[in-house]
């Protein structure tokens, strides 16, 4: 069994995907939303209130669109509520949010996605950490992640990504291709609308690589599915190589094309 694991490092928020040894597999988790404290509310209001503000003009507006769309459970003035999150999608995409501690398994990953369960720490990072983690927290997986799951047509590529991810799991190559799939879109993607604007979490919720991914020191390339699935991703810096797309129709086109291509080599 492999893990599908996101961890942070370096100067700016980033991540790293890879394939971890067997660990046994983890509790059922839940947030437990009373312990939060002020502290953490402050730190929370902090980050959404500079990062909210660092998006304008740079952010794809589908995510500024679904944002604003989740205002009323997701805000500066409120910790997020995993349960009014939750309660909220019942009436939109059907998205739920699914805690975990960080690490789980790709089959387990892969199967949450296909079921349109989203994985989210409930953890929040402290004061004096506010641009370097050592692991994905709250702010990442719910601010970065959680409002394009409201569009439907992002919805439908992840949950047909996750539904991919469960029939090839037990194949690494493929498995790894689905990961550099995942790094340069979900992740790292930039949309094409009046200008390269931002929509993967991992830029999205990163103040400092929201300024470096669209300044003039990095390579932005057009999507290509196959360039993709064949090109190594690169942990041990920022990012300097991202890719865009013209639509996130682009997005559910390639993963029902990467189906067909991974059935054909059965």
């Amino acid at each position: 069994m492999v893990y599908f694991y996101i961890f942070y490092k370096a100067q700016f928020n980033r991540i790293e995907l890879f394939l971890c040894p067997k660990i046994n597999k983890r509790k059922k988790m839940k947030q437990h939303y009373e312990k939060y404290t002020k502290e953490d509310l402050k730190i929370w209001n902090l980050l959404f209130t500079r990062q909210e503000e660092n998006l304008q003009n740079k952010a794809s507006q589908t995510y500024l669109n679904a944002l604003e769309q989740m205002k009323p459970v997701l805000n500066a003035d409120e910790i997020p509520n995993f349960k009014k999150i939750n309660a909220w999608f019942e009436n939109e995409t059907e998205w739920q949010i699914e805690c975990v501690p960080g690490l789980i398994p790709v089959e387990e990953f892969f199967e949450l996605l296909s079921i349109k369960r989203f994985c989210a720490s409930t953890w929040l990072r402290s004061m004096k950490n506010l641009d370097y983690l050592e692991e994905p927290d709250m702010f990442h997986d719910v601010f970065g992640h959680i409002p394009l799951l409201c569009n439907p047509i992002f919805s439908d590529f992840m949950e047909a990504f996750g539904k991919l991810g469960v029939a090839i799991k037990n194949d690494s190559q493929k498995v790894l291709q689905l990961q550099r799939l995942y790094w340069f879109t979900i992740e790292f993607g930039l949309i094409n609308e009046k200008s390269n604007q931002i929509y993967g979490a991992g830029i999205a919720s990163s103040f400092g690589e929201t300024n470096l991914s669209l300044g003039e020191t990095v390579e932005v390339v057009p999507f290509d599915l196959k360039t993709i699935l064949n090109q190594p991703f690169e942990t041990d810096h920022v990012q300097n190589l991202y890719f865009i797309i013209d639509s996130f129709d682009q997005l559910f086109e390639a993963i029902t094309q990467l189906e067909t291509d991974f059935t054909k080599k059965k």
